[in-house]
């Protein structure tokens, strides 16, 4: 799997969105295997963040200064859940979006290597979640709703995971990942 996707990864030309936003962020798509099954390693948000509050997200946030965003991404996820910069490794950039809260978001696919323990950020990360790929592939796990963005209509999917709904930009990038992917 870890082979298939940089290679994919390495053959995207990724959508570099250049306008539309008021600041950057990056997030990372870590990726991980357990039981013989994929999984994504997400976190649901505390009460006490800014945005997004108790929603299920990827480790990420706000580029600092001049930071490469890819530095972004793995330093936000160092300090949302612990994992450090030498477990991960890097398999490739995926398409830009833009948030609701007017961010460009660059997300990074990353594997996770060997067996790690994750260390929640008390402030920012309310609980580490980790959910198989087979999640998404499940037509009956998702719902689908119309909204609308940016004066134009646009589907919102929600994924059913345990007591979880996995909705908004984190469920469109995982949509959006595993059909480039076609798994």
């Amino acid at each position: 799997m870890k082979d298939l996707i940089r290679s994919r990864l390495g053959e995207l030309k990724p959508r570099k969105l250049r306008d539309g936003y008021t600041r950057e962020a990056a997030v990372l798509i870590p990726i991980f295997e357990l039981q013989n099954e994929y999984h994504f390693l997400l976190t649901r948000r505390t009460d006490e963040v800014e945005t997004h509050k108790g929603q299920i997200s990827f480790p990420g946030g706000m580029r600092e200064g001049n930071e490469d965003l890819l530095q972004t991404a793995l330093r936000e996820t160092f300090e949302e859940v612990g994992i450090e910069e030498s477990k991960i490794e890097l398999l490739g950039r995926f398409h830009d979006y833009i948030s609701i809260t007017g961010f460009r978001v660059t997300p990074f696919a990353g594997f996770i290597q060997g067996a790690f323990t994750t260390k929640p950020h008390v402030r920012e990360v309310a609980e580490v979640i980790h959910v198989p790929f087979r999640i998404f592939m499940d037509p009956s796990l998702v719902r689908v709703e119309k909204s609308r963005w940016i004066s134009r209509e646009v589907n919102v999917y929600y994924y059913k995971f345990g007591a979880h709904q996995i909705w908004g930009l984190t469920a469109l990038i995982i949509r959006e990942f595993l059909e480039f992917l076609k798994i």
